[in-house]
Formats: C-alpha cells, sequence, structure tokens
C-alpha cells in the first residue's frame, strides 16, 4: 500500500513517459506496484480483512532497523532473507511506506548570470475559434533566467516549425540570444535519452541552435524543478492572463499578449528578485549574443502533388498553384504563418497559412494560363464556323484583321447573325461586304437589314369596280363668273 503523495509522484512521473521501471527506480517501488496504481486510475485504500503475513514476525526488527539506520527497501529484504524471510517485497516495501518518515526532496536553488541562459516550454489552455472551426490552444514562453524577462506568444500548433519559428521571435523581442537554452524532454528538442549518456538532440533543433550559436541543455528526466522559472511562468500566464478572458477568436490572442507583457508581466516587481524584469534586463541583454544577419530555416519541407484542379491539400484547406503545373509533384516548405511551393527549385506559389479547416485558397492569376487555352481553343472554334459559313470566309478573316479590329468579337457577332437570320443571308452578306469593301459585323447587320427591306415591284392600277362610286353624276362648272369678274376688273 502507498500514500496518496507517492501516487501523485507516480501519476507525474507517467505523465512525463517515463515507464513503470523507470519510476519504480525513481520511487524505489516494485515495477508491478507502480503497473497496478497507473492502471488503476485514481487512488484507493484497499478494503479487506486482516491476515495473517510472512511480514509479521519481523515488522519489529524492520522498525528497529529504521529508526537506526536509512536502509533501502532492497537492504531490508536481503537482511530479512538471511533470516529466513520468505515474503515478496511489495509486501515489504508497502509496509516500509507506512512506517518510513515522509522524506521532503531538497532542491538547490540554481542561480544564472546575465545572458547566461533562457529556459522555454510549452502551455495548454483548452481551444479556441480559428474562422469556421475549434483549435487546440497553445502558448510558447521563455524566460530569461537572470531578469525573467518574458517572451509569450500563442500558437495552434506544437509541431516542428511553430517551435522553431518562436524561438525565432524571442529572439528578435529580446534583440539578443543568451548562450544556453533548457528545455524539456520533448521531441522537437530531444530524441531519446539513455542512461549514462548525453541526450540525441532533434537534428533540426541542433541544427537552429548552432546558426544562432546557443548550446542546449535538457533537464533530466522527470526533473521539472531544473526549468522552475519558465515553469512558473506558464502558471503565471493561465492565472494571470488567462484566468477569466473571454476569447472570441484566436487573432485577437497575440496583440492582447504583447500588451500585457509590456505592461504587466515585464514590469511587476518578481517576488523572487523583488525587481521589474525589465529593469534587469539590460543586464542580460549586454551579455547575450548578437542576432546573425539571416534568419535560420524553421519551414517543414514536404513532396507534394498537385491535383488536377491545380491544388496541393494541407492542413485541412487547399491551396492553388499555376494551371500548368496540375498533377506535378512540388516541393512545399510549411513556415507558421506561410506556404511556399517550388517546383524544380522555382517559387511559384506562396499562400499565407490559415488555421481554419476545408477552406479553399485561389490566386487569380493561377488559372490565367488555363483560361488562355480555353479561350484559345473558343477562338479556333469560332474560325472553323466562319470557315464553314462561306467560300471566303477565310479571305474575310483576313480583312478583319488588316484592320486591326477585335477579330474573335465580330466572327462571334456573324455567327450570331447566322443563328437567327439563317446561313444563306448572312453568305450573301459576306459576299456583298467585299463588293462594298465594308468589312465588319456591323456592316453584315445592316446589309441583311437591307436586304429584309426590300419592297415588291409596284403593279397595275386596279380600279374600284363599286356601282354605287361609278353612277355619281358631277354638275358642270360654272365658268361665268370668272368672265364677270374678268369684266369689273377692266
Amino acid at each position: 500500500m502507498i500514500d496518496y503523495p507517492t501516487y501523485c509522484q507516480i501519476k507525474h512521473l507517467h505523465e512525463k513517459k517515463l515507464n513503470s521501471s523507470q519510476i519504480g527506480s525513481e520511487l524505489q517501488l516494485d515495477r508491478r506496484t507502480v503497473e497496478g496504481w497507473i492502471e488503476a486510475g485514481s487512488y484507493r485504500l484497499r478494503k479487506g480483512s486482516k491476515r495473517a503475513s510472512k511480514l509479521d514476525a519481523f515488522k519489529s526488527l524492520i522498525v528497529r532497523w529504521l529508526e537506526k539506520y536509512d536502509y533501502s527497501g532492497q537492504q531490508i529484504l536481503q537482511r530479512l532473507r538471511e533470516r529466513g524471510y520468505e515474503g515478496g517485497k511489495t509486501i515489504l516495501n508497502e509496509y516500509i511506506a507506512t512506517i518510513r518518515p515522509q522524506r521532503t526532496a531538497a532542491f538547490l536553488t540554481l542561480a544564472f548570470a546575465p545572458g547566461e541562459c533562457a529556459q522555454v516550454d510549452w502551455g495548454s489552455y483548452g481551444s479556441v475559434k480559428v474562422g469556421s472551426t475549434q483549435r487546440r490552444l497553445s502558448f510558447f514562453v521563455m524566460v530569461l533566467c537572470h531578469s525573467r524577462m518574458m517572451y509569450l506568444e500563442f500558437t495552434v500548433q506544437q509541431s516542428m516549425e511553430h517551435f522553431l519559428a518562436c524561438h525565432q521571435n524571442a529572439f528578435h523581442f529580446f534583440g539578443a540570444v543568451p548562450e544556453k537554452i533548457m528545455v524539456d524532454n520533448l521531441k522537437s528538442a530531444v530524441i531519446a535519452r539513455h542512461i549514462g549518456q548525453a541526450p540525441v538532440f532533434n537534428r533540426r533543433y541542433l541544427d537552429f541552435a548552432n546558426h544562432y550559436g546557443y548550446t542546449i541543455r535538457a533537464c533530466g528526466v522527470g526533473k521539472g524543478n531544473e526549468k522552475g522559472r519558465v515553469e512558473n511562468a506558464v502558471g503565471y500566464v493561465k492565472k494571470n492572463f488567462l484566468a477569466g478572458l473571454e476569447i472570441s477568436d484566436f487573432s485577437a490572442l497575440n496583440p492582447a499578449a504583447r500588451i500585457w507583457l509590456d505592461t504587466v508581466a515585464n514590469v511587476r516587481k518578481h517576488k523572487t528578485t523583488q525587481k521589474q524584469p525589465l529593469e534587469l534586463f539590460e543586464q542580460d541583454r549586454a551579455s547575450m549574443r548578437p542576432l546573425p544577419d539571416l534568419a535560420a530555416h524553421t519551414a517543414l519541407i514536404r513532396t507534394v502533388r498537385a491535383t488536377n484542379r491545380f491544388r496541393i491539400p494541407f492542413d485541412g484547406n487547399h491551396y492553388s498553384v499555376p494551371a500548368e503545373y496540375a498533377g506535378k509533384r512540388l516541393t512545399l516548405k510549411a513556415y507558421a504563418d506561410r506556404l511556399c511551393l517550388y517546383y524544380n527549385e522555382k517559387l511559384i506559389a506562396r499562400h499565407p497559412r490559415s488555421y481554419d479547416r476545408n477552406a479553399d485558397f485561389e490566386n487569380p492569376d493561377h488559372p490565367r494560363e488555363l483560361l488562355k487555352q480555353r479561350r484559345a481553343a473558343k477562338d479556333q472554334r469560332l474560325l472553323l464556323r466562319l470557315l464553314q459559313l462561306s467560300p471566303r470566309g477565310a479571305e474575310y478573316y483576313q480583312q478583319l484583321r488588316e484592320r486591326r479590329m477585335n477579330v474573335n468579337h465580330h466572327i462571334a457577332k456573324i455567327i450570331a447573325l447566322a443563328e437567327i437570320h439563317g446561313e444563306q443571308k448572312v453568305q450573301r452578306a459576306i459576299e456583298d461586304s467585299f463588293v462594298f469593301k465594308a468589312f465588319s459585323s456591323d456592316y453584315i447587320a445592316n446589309i441583311i437589314e437591307q436586304q429584309e427591306r426590300n419592297l415588291p415591284e409596284p403593279g397595275a392600277l386596279l380600279l374600284t369596280r363599286r356601282q354605287d362610286l361609278l353612277d355619281i353624276d358631277m354638275p358642270e362648272p360654272n365658268l361665268s363668273i370668272y368672265e364677270t369678274k374678268g369684266t369689273d376688273h377692266e
């Protein structure tokens, strides 16, 4: 039986990815005991009636030994075997745990010179809305060990490109690089740990560190206290900045975090140093390395194939490339804030990286070549139709070109006139246009209109045959009035 603090230690070390043998070695417990408590899921007291145990006869002896010597469970077991003990190790260790005084772990207070070291760690805080979807919210913290100056950046992933980009952004925030950086045993930094050997660092992280000139120091397995400054900072971010904060959208987080750093975190009086981090930061910066002229490469590199719709699928979204690269194998460089696509080392597309899902991003220039090809095919079909419409179609096409007209526009209108008025009328109008030397779709339309306006030849005058009109008698005119008027005038 173990007590509750020991159970908590088992769970903590298990979360740090230690196996049952390593945890047993760390806490001086049998491997099977550790496995049983890991599988239990929660702490519980064992119930059952007490029965005689093979250990009962030796309990008083064990108490005397522990009062006099600081024996380990293994040492006590060896001495009990010499006295005839036939019981197991687990029941012995459980009994020892109940009578041995609980030892409180002691830790040295680490001191760091200005600019000597920074500590980094990730924190997590639920999820956040990004566009139309939800993403897990993470945040990166870097703390300068001497001044406690802090850098904070929120992300929605903890992948390598984000890990490196956050380092890079932190260096630019501080304006310099520390001599070394302490990290936990996360896979982005440490690939493997072997007892008695130096940690095996992630190759990309090691190259990044060499570029900026700092050394990597990995904490011991289960020794989170070694980077206590950044662990305290992670807790401080959750308690002081995030607690009670209503996060409506991810895009607002980092600007708010920068304001919080400048107005709260880096100007508060630190409870250990009793000074503001900003006040001590000048000492740190004076001893740190200058930034290199060129930024380090931080992108994730992957070989991808463009779809027949000239798209690249990545992280739940689709991004366009020029249409002529449909179906081709390309190189994708995924940065934390952008995507770059290359064909034979030639940059062919660039997009801002989106953390939404199921979105399609198309550069308006990318389908241009495809549209040109389709337009050319359409123009060819129109020309073929003109050639079929009239024997002089090719000659008419040449006349349009010589006049520097929008040839395809006029041909399309002529084809439309043929569909409205019939091919024979348009064919005749084309022939007439050579007579009048008038070449355009408007002239063709006018010629057709004139053809349709032609009236029939006038016929003979037809007189009415109505009898009532033929029988009308008209009185003879009285011409004498003209003679009278003429006499008076004389």
